[in-house]
């Protein structure tokens, strides 16, 4: 049974969200009413209520965010991390200073849900990695521009 925890990021969630190398799952809906999920990487807690994020700005995902508002991120991680975010996203910078097609988004924490369960524990979140150099590359300045807007919005 979910519990819900307030609009705090909880400690455990927190620390798994600055590792950089947690991997949550957005969801969205279309205009039309159709549910859409994004697997999201690239994101940073901006204190405890909100969260940044990148994104394609022609990704389905973003301009649904755009249009809604609304959006559930879904997390899971070592150490039995498993949470729902309920928020509200709002467009920071588009484009990033980092990636001319990519944009950063501002997601207000409207409530946060544990998901744990009591039958089983997360032992293991995805796990990715790289593709190339370059890949790294770009997703550490995009990593490095949302911990700067962290500090400075």
């Amino acid at each position: 049974m979910a519990k819900h925890v307030g609009v705090k990021l909880p400690d455990d969630l927190l620390a798994a969200l600055k590792s950089e190398k947690m991997v949550a799952v957005l969801a969205t809906f279309s205009e039309k009413g159709l549910p859409h999920t994004t697997p999201i990487q690239c994101m940073y807690p901006k204190g405890l209520e909100s969260l940044l994020i990148t994104i394609h700005k022609e990704h389905t995902g973003y301009h649904n965010m755009v249009w809604q508002k609304k959006v559930m991120l879904c997390f899971l991680d070592d150490t039995n991390v498993a949470y729902s975010i309920l928020g509200r996203a709002g467009v920071v910078c588009a484009p990033s200073s980092v990636h001319p097609l990519m944009n950063v988004v501002r997601i207000d924490i409207i409530d946060i849900k544990c998901d744990r369960s009591v039958l089983s524990r997360v032992d293991s979140g995805v796990r990715w990695s790289y593709t190339s150099p370059e890949a790294q590359e770009l997703c550490q300045g995009l990593y490095d521009e949302l911990k700067t807007l962290a500090k400075t919005l």
